[in-house]
């Protein structure tokens, strides 16, 4: 049996600048062919669907609504040492939006990318 994919659709602003945002800083690899209006990466059986405002996701929607960056749902990336990967991403220009909170469940962080879209940085309590 094959490996479960996983794909997430996130819009953004620059294909390219998210594209090489995620490889650049979390190891994502990109897949197939990638334009000015969309781009895939992978990382393990996650793939993100970076969508512009040129690709069919970017349609507005019957009510007008169009489809935007940033808000607060996310993809969550785990680690083993929470504090050394902001450290880490810190020191590579990596923007967040908040400093490490800790809880019962673990500690996070959120990490934007170039078009404001959230990827939460987790370390769950049983590692720390």
């Amino acid at each position: 049996m094959s490996e479960a994919q996983v794909n997430v659709r996130y819009m953004v602003s620059d294909v390219q600048e998210s594209t090489d945002w995620f490889v650049r800083h979390f190891g994502f690899q990109p897949v197939g062919p990638a334009s000015p209006a969309f781009a895939a990466v992978e990382r393990g059986p996650v793939r993100l669907l970076l969508s512009g405002p040129k690709s069919s996701a970017g349609r507005a929607m019957p009510d007008g609504r169009q489809p935007e960056p940033g808000g607060w749902n996310r993809l969550q990336l785990v680690f083993g040492d929470l504090a050394a990967e902001v450290e880490r991403l810190r020191g590579e220009g990596v923007r967040f939006r908040n400093e490490i909170l800790s809880g019962p469940g673990g500690s996070q962080i959120l990490a934007e990318e170039p078009s404001g879209n959230v990827v939460e940085l987790f370390q769950p309590a049983a590692w720390g």
